[in-house]
């Protein structure tokens, strides 16, 4: 029995968080519009279950007699396999996908519900958090499946006292605590655990055991895991994912409502932090894990139906498009390799799943493979409403916020082109390993294979270097990278313009208060079509800059590097002719190798360096897709203004841009055409975005209410509402 008083964690909210009008909101774009085409992707909810069950059969294969899963690598059962491998079965019976696999979820059942009434120690890894929720839920899912005597026999056993499961109120707090918190909850649900005392479990747990403290005291309310400095990116998915699962399912305990505020602030915020492509964001230990993904997916689909419960229908299409993009995102690991065609990888690369790249100690195959499919059938559960799809806010662009200093990064992001830095790098490693690299770690753009990113840097400390997108230089004979310094190195973001057509920021490398070094300025110039880099280093003799080419993730990419132009791209027969450019824009480009591969979580980046011949490195990143201009004509139509760049993608003017497929920023005209007349006119300087086609307008949308006049026909526009135009 839970000893907890209730009274006792009956702390005032005002005591305990910040009052609601002292939080600002994220920074969504508000914008409805984006720089490139787009369509929605009308993913059916039952695609979800297709690949539980493909999950669930190859599983299956590695059942025991006694109903447990066994892990092929370990050679026993591991974690929470069996339960949540039970749950994803419980779904696919519940939604009468198949009956095939029913024998093997009541084996499953059988043994998890064995465990839990013989206690923490039974269970494996002493995993008992994990097992409450997915037990609890998965009894309805088999009560017209099995007779009524196995149905209260399971119950009886999960009926356990909760300090029998898990192993006591002080310890394991830190994202564990939210699984108990939510699991514990969820056996109320069922009528197996008493309502008050869990009430005073859960109080406790959030005024008492860190939860409020882990993600009501971030910046925007993200979750603090406090495993890795910095804080990881990917845990955090995990504990924000089981409290706004724990609000969704219904608490009403007295610090519900502030619950219910910081998950839903710290859901908003993640959106940003979703590459275009669905992936979510690197760092911190357990990162490029496939089911982080599959976490984001989760979290957005709840958060869609709740926004649409609350009559907020736009903010539902974005999270149901956000979903979507997370659940296409990991389509890219699918397995071709004997035997695990059809499974995920477990980190994102296709080399041999027993070679662990990326792996933290607890990645293993059932145990990730599990919360894999145990996620993505809880997304279907959730999946209830059908929601029209509105531009995910990673696909808009226009916002370039911070995180908190304990995450140390920042997410850029112009029309769909997002650009992740980190500010700080590890300096004490996690499991042997440093999760958070120092520099620029990630460039995806909207419709183009992020993994050409790269979409993550590495530091290692085994191959005495790192690769990120970020400053080297030559202090004496050795060549050195900003992100192989970080116990000395810090970054900061100066954000000039924001727009979601375009950003323009300067990132500053320092050293750290009482320590003597270079500094490092990198302009960035981020648009739809790719980012335009310039860096300088007053005083330094020898710098440059490093570009990060993706050559092995278990499959051998072409690398090219000639003229100035480094390039990366899978072969034909992997990919659809996506393609990675780093264009050198030196009067003379110098482009040489920086060294051997290193292996990062996707696999071993090569590091070319681009040395200054003068006193900055200039370079634009080309994500290009098969029918963009070549790197080559990009390149040779590249010319750097003071304000800006024209070239065969686009031309950036002040606080204006003019692309292929838009134009916009902030102005009261612009040329669209380049023939020095004036195509769009406002009645006062605005922030905008048109869309055209070859220079005729389809669609205009202004941030402020005004008249705007195209090709000589007046037009009132609404603040925030797009306006189009029929030709």
């Amino acid at each position: 029995m839970l000893t907890f008083a209730l009274s006792a964690f009956m702390t005032a909210v005002s005591c305990m968080g910040v009052a609601t009008a002292e939080i600002p909101a994220p920074p969504l774009p508000e914008y409805h519009l984006t720089a490139r085409p787009w369509t929605p992707m009308e993913i059916p909810r039952d695609t979800y279950l297709t690949a539980v069950e493909r999950l669930c059969r190859h599983v299956a294969q590695h059942q025991n007699d006694d109903g447990a899963i066994i892990d092929p690598f370990l050679g026993r059962e591991h974690q929470y396999s069996t339960p949540y491998f039970a749950f994803a079965v419980g779904v696919l019976i519940h939604a009468e996908q198949t009956t095939a696999l029913l024998a093997n979820g009541v084996a499953a059942m059988e043994h998890a519900t064995r465990s839990v009434e013989q206690g923490n120690d039974a269970i494996p890894d002493q995993h008992g958090e994990f097992y409450l929720g997915a037990l609890a839920e998965a009894l309805a899912f088999y009560e017209d499946h099995v007779p009524e005597e196995t149905i209260k026999r399971w119950r009886t056993r999960l009926e356990a006292p909760l300090f029998h499961i898990i192993e006591g109120p002080d310890v394991k707090i830190n994202n564990w605590r939210a699984y108990a918190m939510r699991g514990e909850w969820l056996r109320v649900g069922a009528g197996l655990a008493d309502a008050d005392a869990t009430r005073a479990f859960i109080e406790d747990g959030w005024h008492n055991r860190t939860q409020h403290a882990r993600i009501a005291l971030d910046r925007w309310s993200l979750y603090q895991d406090w495993s890795s400095a910095p804080q990881s990116h990917a845990v955090e998915a995990v504990g924000r994912a089981n409290l706004l699962g724990l609000v969704h399912a219904g608490y009403d305990g007295p610090a519900a409502d502030e619950m219910r505020l910081h998950v839903e602030r710290g859901s908003a915020v993640s959106l940003l932090l979703q590459d275009p492509t669905g992936q979510c964001p690197p760092n911190g230990r357990t990162d490029n894990h496939v089911f982080n993904d599959v976490l984001y997916q989760l979290i957005f689909d709840i958060m869609a139906e709740r926004k649409t419960e609350a009559g907020k229908l736009r903010e539902a299409g974005q999270y149901r498009r956000a979903a979507m993009l997370a659940f296409e995102s990991i389509q890219r690991w699918e397995r071709e390799d004997t035997p695990f065609e059809g499974t995920y990888s477990i980190t994102k690369n296709h080399f041999p799943i027993d070679d662990r790249v990326g792996y933290q100690p607890a990645s293993n195959w059932t145990n990730y493979t599990g919360a894999t499919m145990f996620h993505l059938a809880e997304a279907w559960l959730s999946r209830k409403t059908t929601i029209a799809e509105h531009p995910a806010p990673t696909e808009i662009g226009g916002f370039a916020p911070a995180m908190d200093p304990a995450f140390g990064s920042a997410v850029l992001n112009a029309g769909g082109m997002q650009v992740f830095v980190n500010l700080r790098g590890d300096v004490i490693p996690k499991y042997a390993q440093f999760w958070t690299p120092l520099g620029i770690v990630r460039f995806a753009r909207a419709g183009w294979d992020s993994r050409l990113g790269p979409s993550d840097g590495t530091y290692s400390r085994e191959a005495r270097g790192g690769v990120t997108f970020g400053p080297t230089w030559r202090p004496g004979r050795r060549w050195t990278r900003v992100c192989e310094h970080a116990a000395n190195f810090r970054g900061a973001l100066d954000v000039h313009f924001v727009h979601p057509l375009l950003v323009k920021c300067t990132l500053l490398y320092h050293q750290k208060t009482g320590v003597s070094g270079p500094v490092f300025y990198q302009e960035l110039t981020i648009t739809p079509d790719g980012v335009f880099s310039r860096l300088r280093a007053p005083g330094v003799s020898d710098f440059g800059l490093t570009l990060p080419l993706l050559k092995n993730d278990g499959r051998a990419l072409e690398i090219t590097v000639a003229e100035g132009i480094a390039s990366v791209q899978y072969p034909q027969n992997i990919g659809d002719g996506d393609a990675q450019h780093f264009i050198a824009l030196d009067a003379e480009p110098i482009i040489e190798p920086g060294g051997d591969a290193i292996l990062s979580t996707y696999g071993h980046l090569l590091p070319m360096r681009q040395i200054a011949t003068g006193d900055t490195v200039q370079t634009f990143v080309y994500p290009r897709n098969g029918d963009d201009p070549s790197a080559e004509a990009v390149r040779d139509s590249f010319v750097i203004r003071e304000d800006g760049f024209t070239s065969a993608l686009a031309t950036v003017d002040g606080t204006l841009y003019t692309g292929r497929t838009a134009v916009g920023g902030f102005g009261d005209r612009i040329d669209m055409t380049g023939n020095g007349e004036y195509d769009i006119r406002f009645s006062e300087p605005c922030g905008f975005i048109a869309q055209h086609t070859d220079g005729h307008v389809t669609a205009i949308e202004a941030d402020r209410d005004v008249t705007v006049t195209i090709d000589g026909i007046s037009h009132t526009l609404q603040r925030h509402t797009p306006f189009h135009v029929h030709q």
